[in-house]
């Protein structure tokens, strides 16, 4: 008899793995509990330990006659890329990766509200901003870099062309079991055209025979969060799997903000009214569905999926927030059916391949019909032709295609190479609902990245990666072709077709003394995305010419991490430069009636230096403490106006709407055995400082307060209470307890004080 127990490197038990004899047919399963007992002949055997989600791991094991032997192990995970290793608690080092990357252990958060969004701002270079409250624009600034600079992708595929349901700040934190988060050079199995760096999605992988995890929560400007997961994985490889979630809230917060007098057509700028949000109701509701198998000796996982998704939408503000609508929203809904296909040792040892595609049709609605016009009080006064911003009940349908494939050639212990591609397909088609019309022209895009990588890894202490990366993007839309001087807008269809090459490399030093040193380049391009190339037909205005991006990425880190008894301490110091020229830059323009939107341009050269530092400290399991500070200096490098020869006055400067200096710190008690044992209480203090920065250029902006967004220091603290090991949690939670005024894009208002409760409850294994 062999038995034992199966567990995690971070202790965790781990349920339904498979445990056999190499070259019988002797085999068992771990229960929930990871323990295993398998009954075999006497001899000298391999025990292999598997499971879908961790490496594999073998043990030599000598069985005598009526012999017990008991024998644990301890499996690491992996991902796609087969390179990353999470260790430790919160903020969480991506170890064996030689590229820049930490990684967000979210399972320290399931009890709370947060979103995924909110759970990454706890990452060095992090900044999550938003233009609201529950479902607003959200946009991640890693290393001051921001928008679609930065790439999100959940276990591994690019989320382009979802909808705005499973934007981050949407989707609960409960989803995923962490967050990867790679900086400005981004390993080939991403298939990534990002110079800011890429966000991936890990959701668990655990084979789990049953469980049922579901929660919600309720709390100020009448806001309901609710979400469920269940699923089951039988002992021959099936597996299904149901993700639904579901926001709501008014966001009916107050506000500051200068209000226009309609008496005399004006707004006093230096007088703020303090008013209450009333047009800002939003609610989603989604449901990722997932049926197959696992653990099959044709599949390690083979997968269909099929997401639907529904938004609703007012809209409260322009991208200023002195301009009000009262009736302007929009709705919509995206279907997008999967396939996921994974399998290690295809046809031939150590060569691992992995497969996704999807298809998502997303119809967007936008509607702007109302008569009359509104300020912040709630006043209205007629307008002389309908149309908040602009008149208009018009439907978009959005269609994307994306696949990407990738293999691992394993070479022995020291030599892994990999191959990946990835096509993105888009087309929109519009039609205006008022008078029946559809547009002339189609919005087009495609693109293709194919990646080639080598790594070597002489020993456990070195690893060293070289890439190449080729990029192909195809564009096809309407241009304006008539003069400014004709009422009527005339269009002609254009399109162009651009492809280029990139490089670089990477390399990690595990040194003496708990030392670990990481340095990596890459000459980067990032092409247009969807909405800077064709805007969101209403607040943002797209441009079909615009150039790809591309910057020279280089990344320096050095990490400690060291563990004297019940101790354990890591701290981190990174080094960032960027060199990029087209630099895609989001502008305010304005509109005729005192209106705005939102447009793109390429802006020349933009050079960043910045710097980062991380700590925590942890004490056995009642105490963490920790934080990061960010610098990042994103400097305008134009000596000239594009265009011209004429003096760049902003030459040098800051550039513009981009927080530079930002900082965050927690503390977390945990009282282990409050009440009984398999209880938890946690208390979390944690707070987020911004620097003041200025919107438009400084040596503009800093004459005038009504272009700073100011300093700023949030405040928060969670109470979470976990009974019976986890199956029935609460938690409490007060966000921006002292009620600061807080700020983001162009000086939107976010909300103040604010109070949230959850319930959740946790069955099976």
């Amino acid at each position: 008899m062999i038995s034992g127990k199966v567990i995690s490197v971070d202790g965790e038990p781990i349920d339904f793995a498979t445990v056999f004899l190499k070259g019988t047919s002797y085999s068992c399963s771990t229960n929930e509990k990871g323990l295993y007992h398998l009954s075999v002949p006497a001899g000298d055997y391999t025990l292999v330990f598997t499971c879908v989600g961790y490496e594999q791991q073998e043990a030599k094991v000598k069985i005598s006659a009526s012999e017990r032997r008991k024998l644990n192990v301890k499996l690491r995970p992996v991902t796609q890329l087969g390179e990353v290793i999470v260790v430790g608690s919160q903020l969480s080092k991506v170890k064996n990766s030689a590229f820049n990357a930490t990684a967000v252990n979210t399972q320290d958060l399931v009890n709370t509200t947060k979103t995924l969004s909110e759970a990454l701002a706890k990452a060095p270079g992090m900044k999550i901003r938003e233009s609201g409250g529950v479902g607003s624009d959200m946009a991640v600034t890693m290393d001051g870099f921001s928008g679609k600079h930065v790439k999100v992708f959940i276990d591994g595929v690019p989320q382009e062309g979802v909808g705005s349901a499973f934007g981050l700040n949407n989707i609960p934190v409960n989803f995923a079991d962490r967050i990867e988060i790679y900086r400005g050079v981004v390993p080939v199995g991403f298939g990534a055209d990002a110079i800011g760096g890429i966000i991936n999605i890990v959701t668990p992988k655990r084979q789990r025979k049953w469980f049922v995890d579901a929660s919600y929560s309720y709390g100020s400007f009448n806001t309901h969060k609710s979400y469920v997961n269940f699923g089951q994985t039988l002992r021959n490889g099936f597996k299904y799997e149901i993700n639904a979630f579901q926001n709501y809230s008014d966001n009916d917060y107050w506000v500051d903000t200068p209000v226009e007098n309609f008496e005399t057509g004006a707004i006093n700028r230096r007088k703020k009214e303090h008013v209450k949000r009333f047009n800002d109701t939003y609610h989603n509701e989604a449901v990722i569905g997932k049926i197959g198998f696992v653990n099959k000796p044709w599949a390690d996982r083979l997968l269909l999926g099929f997401n639907y998704s529904h938004v609703y939408k007012d809209v409260q503000t322009g991208v200023r927030q002195e301009i009000v609508y009262g009736q302007k929203h929009r709705h919509g809904h995206t279907l997008m059916p999967s396939l996921e296909y994974g399998k290690r040792n295809l046809f031939t040892k150590g060569l691992d391949v992995s497969f996704n595609a999807n298809y998502s049709r997303n119809a967007n609605i936008n509607v702007d019909t109302a008569s009359v016009k509104y300020n912040w009080f709630g006043q209205t006064e007629k307008l002389n032709s309908p149309g908040e911003q602009s008149y208009q009940y018009a439907r978009a349908d959005n269609d994307t295609w994306s696949a990407a494939l990738t293999a691992n050639y394993r070479l022995k212990d020291h030599h892994v190479f990999t191959v990946n591609d990835v096509f993105n397909g888009f087309d929109r088609s519009n039609r205006n609902l008022i008078t029946g019309s559809e547009d002339e022209y189609n919005k087009v895009t495609s693109k293709n990245i194919l990646g080639l990588s080598y790594r070597y890894m002489p020993n456990e202490k070195l690893n060293f990666s070289v890439f190449g990366k080729e990029y192909h993007q195809y564009v096809s839309g309407p241009v304006t072709s008539n003069s400014g001087s004709s009422s009527q807008t005339d269009y002609t269809l254009t399109s162009c077709s651009d492809d280029y090459i990139g490089y670089g490399a990477a390399g990690t030093w595990f040194m003496p003394l708990g030392f670990q040193l990481k340095a990596s380049y890459e000459k980067a391009y990032r092409l247009p995305s969807i909405e800077e190339l064709f805007g969101d037909e209403d607040l943002e205005q797209g441009q079909v010419n615009l150039k790809p991006e591309s910057s020279h990425n280089l990344n320096f880190n050095l990490s400690f991490t060291k563990n004297f008894g019940v101790n354990s301490i890591y701290v981190e110091a990174g080094f960032i430069y960027r060199d990029t020229r087209d630099y895609i830059q989001r502008n305010i323009l304005a509109l005729s009636g005192g209106k705005s939107a939102a447009t793109y341009i390429n802006y020349g050269k933009v050079d960043t230096k910045g710097f980062n530092i991380s700590a925590r400290y942890t004490f056995s399991k009642w105490l963490s403490i920790g934080g990061n500070f960010s610098q990042m200096n994103v400097r305008d490098n134009m000596p000239h106006v594009m265009g011209s020869t004429a003096d760049n006055i902003a030459y040098r400067e800051r550039m513009p709407n981009l927080p530079y200096l930002f900082a965050d710190s927690d503390v977390n008690f945990y009282w282990v055995g409050l009440g009984g044992k398999g209880n938890t209480l946690t208390v979390t203090y944690d707070n987020q400082y911004t620097h003041s920065f200025s919107y438009y250029p400084a040596n503009i902006g800093a004459a005038n307060n009504d272009y700073i967004v100011p300093t700023q220091f949030a405040n928060n603290l969670t109470f979470s209470y976990s009974i019976a090991h986890g199956r029935y949690n609460l938690s409490f939670e007060c966000r921006n307890f002292t009620n600061a005024n807080l700020y983001d894009n162009f000086s939107l208002q976010k909300a103040g004080r604010a109070f949230y409760g959850k319930v959740r409850v946790y069955f099976g294994n």
